[in-house]
């Protein structure tokens, strides 16, 4: 047997034992997808734009998708905040200010194939959380901990949007 045809062989052997597939990552009946502005349900504004557009940034640089207009689009996701929420993790021994902040996010996502109206994937009352320490040394926002359970959310959708498996 030559080199190359036990390379071959031996390359689809490792192939077929590990599960690989030829087939991609993300459902291939869809090009393009909308992202439709999350709605917010809750008492910090904002969230919803930040979510949206941390959104689409994810689906455009991960998966190989197009994100267009609504009217151009094969497949649209649409969602909701439902709940934010910060709640303090732990708190200085002296004085009892608060150096660990969670900072919880809670959606609902929907993805449809707006051709045939099915939906694609969906999501009810999904939580992401994030920390940030508020206490004076270290001086985080509220903004730090937003934007990066606004980040996680993201990238939970665009994890969710994968193939099954």
């Amino acid at each position: 047997m030559t080199l190359i045809a036990a390379a071959s062989v031996s390359a689809a052997l490792m192939a077929a034992g590990c599960g690989y597939s030829r087939e991609g990552l993300y459902p291939a009946n869809v090009s393009t997808v909308a992202v439709d502005g999350f709605t917010n349900h809750c008492f910090y504004q904002g969230v919803e734009i930040a979510l949206t557009e941390a959104l689409i940034k994810e689906i455009e640089l991960r998966t190989p998708y197009k994100v267009t207009a609504r009217s151009r689009a094969d497949s649209v996701i649409t969602g909701e905040i439902l709940q934010i929420r910060q709640e303090p993790r732990s708190r200085r021994r002296t004085g009892g200010l608060v150096q660990d902040v969670e900072y919880r996010i809670v959606v609902s996502f929907e993805w449809k194939d707006i051709r045939s109206g099915k939906i694609i994937r969906q999501r009810v009352g999904m939580m992401v959380s994030a920390g940030f320490l508020p206490a004076n040394e270290v001086g985080e926002t509220l903004i730090r901990g937003q934007n990066q359970a606004v980040q996680r959310v993201s990238g939970r959708i665009v994890s969710i949007m994968k193939a099954d498996m």
